[in-house]
């Protein structure tokens, strides 16, 4: 099954000294550091006007989707270290972490609480 969120990663510069990957070359309002304990579960929302990119830097999540409102059964997909992807916003998004894990997310909108709340609609999805 191909990837519904999975985000390619192409544009790169390589050199002697390594290599520079540009993950997202957009304005974005935060950027955030995320350890996630093995067993948990993370989300469980959707954001009505917010998105976010998320690129693992160690574990495994298994991320699951489907548009607001739907009632059909979430897409389950599986990311590991290196991958990077994508939630629009009404999305209904959950992740679980099956192994300690650590990413990045890089969100549209800033995530002070106070208009992060504002944003935030929280459902059970899984």
């Amino acid at each position: 099954m191909k990837s519904k969120s999975k985000v390619k990663l192409e544009d790169f510069f390589r050199d002697k000294r390594g290599i520079i990957y540009n993950l997202i070359n957009l304005n974005f309002g935060s950027c955030l550091f995320i350890k996630s304990k093995n067993k948990t579960i993370r989300a469980n929302h959707y954001h009505k006007k917010d998105w976010h990119y998320c690129y693992i830097l160690k574990g495994k999540v298994h991320y699951y989707s489907r548009k607001v409102g739907s009632n059909s059964k979430p897409r389950k997909e599986i990311f590991k270290k290196g991958d990077l992807f994508f939630t629009p916003s009404m999305v209904e998004h959950a992740m679980y972490f099956p192994i300690n894990t650590e990413f990045i997310a890089l969100a549209k909108l800033t995530r002070k609480s106070k208009n992060y709340e504002k944003d935030t609609v929280r459902i059970n999805l899984i």
